[in-house]
């Protein structure tokens, strides 16, 4: 008997003299320092409904993102959950850093009210190794009140580069500021552009380029160095003091700038809350080439997925779940890294949208109306393509006026071409 009392005695001595263990869950995103406020507000909840569990979270910008999961990854010590790009995902996936979410489907993770379609991108072969946070697509967005002011009517919705091209030398000439942010010469034009001929960076099999002819993406690079020549688009070194490496709530356009800029769709929210509320903004699809089809494609915005080694991947599973399926969570994070992919979330969040989250539903809707269809995730050379070629040689070579941008074209298909056939 006097063994029982002990024995109930310290059970209810417990929870107040020691402190109740929890585990540990590391997650890691990129994003604006608004994606940061939002996601831990969602972590905090998360841990208020599990007591039990710590999540130690680590945000960065996109380069310092990749720069520590290549580390980390390299030293065994990558998070449970990595905010994960499509454009990346095979790579990940090649290196054995992933693990398929297949078996979490359907239970841990709930994809009642997820169409088939929605978590396609996150598919490699026939596993699912990445949950979609949100549809997105390649935007425009313009200042509304700036072409009003310039004497100039909104494009049509199918507009074309010269036309694009005609609109920013007339913004600039009639506002004197710049027409449009720095972010025509980014990669993911580049691929973009090729959309419109019905072809694309890569091929299929990610073992060559997808191209043949460079004469387009030369054009498209002239236009670009047409434009900085004229003081329509910030120059490469202004790009890189001001611009570069910062968050959205940086680019021109949000401080009146430029009447024009480049951005993901996802991006909206931050843009405009920074921008003010009060602003007139508008989203466009990108221009196109003459009688080209569309260069937008609806993509997932960025995903989540659970690394190989993670030590709790059923508790990482549940925190997608709830990170994808709670109206809750959704109302804090309120679409900002793009349109969930659960009716239910979407259903919930449309009375209480901000301007710019309907007009991100709406563009979005526009384009799945009129879009490209979605290529095959980058090969596994992708991101030494980018950081070792195209970035210095094109974005820098060739717009610190180094080399001719019909050179700098040929230096990216001889290269690329070489990593592309090493990484088979």
């Amino acid at each position: 008997m006097n063994r029982l009392r002990l024995l109930l005695i310290t059970l209810l001595l417990l929870p107040i003299g020691f402190a109740q263990e929890q585990t540990e869950l590391r997650i890691a995103w990129w994003g604006s320092q608004n994606r940061h406020d939002r996601t831990i507000q969602v972590i905090e909840l998360f841990e208020e409904l599990n007591p039990d569990v710590d999540v130690i979270f680590e945000p960065s910008g996109w380069n310092d993102h990749w720069t520590k999961m290549t580390t980390q990854a390299a030293g065994n010590n990558l998070p449970d959950i990595m905010q994960q790009d499509y454009a990346r995902l095979q790579e990940w996936v090649s290196r054995d850093l992933l693990l398929p979410l297949d078996d979490y489907m359907g239970s841990t993770i709930d994809n009642t009210y997820i169409g088939d379609a929605s978590l396609a991108g996150g598919m490699v072969g026939d596993q699912l190794y990445a949950i979609n946070l949100g549809t997105n697509s390649q935007t425009i967005i313009l200042d509304a009140d700036a072409f009003e002011a310039a004497g100039l009517e909104l494009p049509s919705p199918d507009w074309t580069w010269a036309e694009f091209e005609e609109i920013a030398m007339t913004l600039q000439e009639e506002l004197g500021i710049w027409a449009i942010g720095p972010g025509l010469y980014n990669d993911q034009m580049w691929k973009s552009l090729y959309m419109g001929y019905g072809q694309w960076s890569y091929d299929d099999s990610g073992a060559a380029l997808g191209y043949e002819d460079d004469a387009p993406f030369v054009a498209y690079l002239e236009m670009i160095q047409r434009l900085i020549d004229a003081g329509a688009m910030p120059s490469r070194a202004e790009d890189v003091a001001e611009f570069q490496d910062q968050g959205v709530e940086a680019i021109p356009l949000v401080a009146g700038r430029s009447a024009m800029d480049s951005i993901w769709s996802n991006q909206i929210v931050a843009v405009w809350t920074a921008a003010g509320e009060d602003r007139n903004l508008r989203m466009w699809h990108l221009p196109r080439t003459e009688g080209g089809q569309s260069q937008n494609y609806v993509k997932p915005s960025m995903f989540f997925s659970i690394t190989k080694n993670s030590p709790n991947p059923e508790l990482a599973a549940e925190f997608i779940d709830f990170f994808t399926n709670s109206v809750e969570a959704n109302e804090i994070l309120f679409a900002e890294r793009g349109v969930p992919i659960s009716s239910v979330v979407r259903d919930g969040l449309v009375p209480d949208l901000s301007a710019a989250q309907l007009e991100m539903f709406d563009y979005l809707a526009r384009v799945e109306a009129d879009s490209s269809p979605i290529r095959p995730p980058d090969p596994a050379g992708h991101a030494d393509i980018i950081s070792n070629v195209y970035e210095p040689i094109i974005v820098d070579q060739v717009f610190y006026g180094q080399i001719p941008v019909a050179r700098a074209v040929d230096m990216l298909r001889r290269e690329a071409t070489r990593i592309l056939a090493q990484n088979q």
